[in-house]
């Protein structure tokens, strides 16, 4: 996913005024946010949050997970039924996009430069070893491996960094790369999903760049012979398995209804077989390995489950998993033999552990204990899921995570988050920044704003004409929604967000310039014209696809722009920044730092040398969360009694 570039740009100038439909929840009343009361409470100390371990890539022989236990994202092995883990790889770069070879020798692996996104292949003996580099392609990027093909191939996806689109390609056992397709619209891109026949032919997505589409495609591996199988304009037709049997695929498309459901595509007759609909998004992930059933990734909103559906009865089944977000983070999350899965489960205040769920017993079994004994769940704010009204009626989704033993006094801090995407969404994910604040007495609101995904083609395209407009509207009613609470002072709240959320964030401090009391953001687009001239080939193709040049649409880019309103900003602003970003280009950073400091603002901005968009260095993690708090507890709180 571009989280930066997705579906949000700026094609006309007509503001939205009527309500948005989304699908029907009740409202919540502010006045019934609650403070709990809970003696285990405090300051979890931001060492030890910013020292929370993440899981990057998982895939089974053993069990592989890429997690910066070292501070680094390297490769990490242990047992499926647990045991102490043992470091397969040390590498200064992150690791990730794990792929065993299907003999279990080889574990491949992708890895970038200082954050670059320019990937390359590497492999390590699955029972330890040394490293080997598989290609060597600075002018490249190869990532998304699925292994299975006849005589050991492996497919992935290629890009050249000269071009925007991506192709699909195959590597064999002695590292030598075969490109199958030919993709000359620089509005797709080839990715490998499934192989079938035995090895010989492989499924593979053609994904427009715009996300409005997805096309699935049959290749003939020794031919390279493309064959459309699913394909519409302006839909998605995502494939996650194909059946034991090879008569179904299980898809995921968005087909008449408008938003993502599972179903399942006779390959044979050409019909569909649906699966018992759902209020919210429905994604298809994988056929049990014995082909009775299917499994599911389904949305309540801001969290999910996964499901079991027994394909001869239509019986459906969630699977016993904890309150949260729970998704399988592997290309193949099935056991080889078929018993169990590899899930994740994260939340507000649980940081993200690997699970082995029996699917014959129904039990969960931790595969993984990656977080600090102070940041256990019982020591951190959990999440409440909040509906409210926005300034034209829409309804805007949002969590709110609330700090232990509050006064209902409207004295409080309060942190408004928008999202990165906007395409993307806010679920009940961990995010160290936001259990950090809470921990230290700062209420906490994340909306789900107009151009979201999870509610709906309309909502999602809701900004498209209004960026910085509606979307912008929804964060305040955010804010807004928390001060009636009667918790919040409404002169003690700030704003965060990194990519898209710090764009609107500077949006948010230039536009209204008294709604906020201070701001950090972290690699956010200050300016759209210089992104177009700095950022990488395949987002200019976005931008040109939704936008058109900066030269055709000089007045949709001007007033896309925070830049048009910066000036005007008056709270303290932090602002961090990669130095490899590719998406967000550091010029972004450094217009904002010399446009404020040119009208006497309050700014810092702080560089980091080898990251790119997000910070992947232990040391990089730690001091942009103590810089980000250490701020806000600077402007937002009051001073200390002499």
């Amino acid at each position: 996913m571009r989280s930066i570039i997705a579906t949000f740009l700026l094609l006309s100038a007509a503001p939205l005024a009527a309500q948005i439909a989304t699908p029907e929840r009740p409202v919540t009343d502010p006045k019934t946010l609650t403070s709990p009361v809970n003696p285990e409470a405090r300051a979890v100390p931001l060492e030890d949050i910013g020292n929370s371990r993440g899981i990057a890539g998982v895939t089974w022989k053993h069990i592989f997970v890429s997690t910066n236990l070292t501070g680094r994202y390297n490769i990490w092995r242990t047992d499926a039924d647990g045991s102490w883990p043992l470091q397969m790889t040390q590498s200064d770069e992150s690791q990730n996009g794990l792929a065993a070879s299907p003999d279990g020798k080889w574990l491949y692996f992708t890895q970038d430069n200082g954050g670059d996104e320019y990937y390359d292949l590497y492999r390590v003996p699955a029972s330890g070893g040394t490293v080997e580099r598989v290609t060597n392609t600075p002018d490249l990027s190869e990532r998304g491996m699925v292994p299975g093909g006849a005589d050991g191939l492996i497919a992935f996806s290629i890009k050249k960094k000269s071009e925007a689109q991506a192709n699909l390609a195959v590597l064999a056992t002695d590292g030598s790369v075969r490109v199958l397709t030919a993709e000359a619209d620089p509005d797709y891109e080839w990715s490998p999903r499934i192989w079938a026949d035995g090895g010989k032919t492989i499924y593979a997505l053609r994904d427009k760049v715009d996300s409005t589409t997805t096309e699935i495609w049959r290749v003939d591996v020794a031919s390279g012979k493309a064959t459309k199988v699913l394909a519409q304009p302006n839909t998605i037709f995502r494939l996650a398995d194909v059946s034991p049997d090879g008569k179904w695929l299980a898809v995921t498309t968005d087909m008449e209804i408008g938003r993502p459901r599972a179903g399942l595509f006779d390959l044979v007759t050409g019909r569909w077989k649906w699966l018992k609909p759902i209020v919210w998004d429905q994604n298809a992930l994988r056929f049990t390995r014995d082909g009775k059933a299917l499994i599911t990734e389904d949305s309540d909103d801001l969290r999910s489950t996964l499901v079991r559906h027994d394909l001869a009865t239509g019986a459906s089944q969630p699977l016993k998993l904890p309150q949260g977000i729970n998704f399988t983070s592997a290309s193949e999350p099935r056991s080889p033999d078929g018993k169990s899965l590899l899930v994740v489960n994260m939340a507000a205040n649980v940081t993200g552990e690997l699970n082995r769920y029996d699917l014959a017993t129904d039990t969960v079994t931790p595969a993984t204990r990656l977080a600090l004994a102070s940041v256990r769940p019982e020591a951190l704010a959990t999440s409440q899921q909040v509906t409210y009204k926005s300034f034209d009626g829409t309804l805007i989704s949002a969590l709110v995570t609330m700090p232990a033993n509050l006064k209902r006094d409207g004295t409080n801090p309060a942190i408004v988050i928008p999202h990165g995407g906007p395409t993307g969404k806010t679920d009940d994910y961990f995010d160290d920044v936001a259990a950090a604040l809470a921990s230290r007495g700062y209420i906490i609101i994340a909306p789900n704003f107009r151009g979201s995904t999870g509610y709906g083609k309309a909502f999602q395209a809701a900004n498209f004409n209004d960026l910085g407009g509606g979307d912008l509207k929804d964060t305040i009613a955010a804010k807004q929604f928390l001060v009636a609470s009667g918790y919040v002072d409404p002169k003690r709240v700030g704003i965060f967000g990194g990519s898209y959320g710090g764009f609107m964030t500077l949006m948010a401090l230039g536009k209204t310039p008294d709604e906020f009391a201070a701001g950090v953001q972290w690699f956010g687009i200050i300016n759209w014209r210089t992104m177009y001239r700095d950022m990488d080939e395949v987002l200019k193709a976005y931008l040109r696809s939704l936008m058109g040049t900066p030269e055709e649409n000089p007045e949709g880019y001007d007033r896309a722009s925070p830049l048009t309103y910066i000036a005007n900003a008056k709270a303290p602003l932090l602002t961090i920044q990669g130095d490899n970003d590719i998406r967000v280009p550091r010029g972004q950073a450094q217009e904002v730092e010399d446009i404020l400091k040119a009208k006497g603002r309050t700014v810092e901005t702080v560089f980091y040398p080898a990251e790119g968009h997000g910070f992947r260095k232990r040391e990089n993690q730690l001091d942009s969360l103590k810089r980000t708090v250490e701020w806000f507890d600077r402007y937002l709180k009051p001073a200390p009694a002499k």
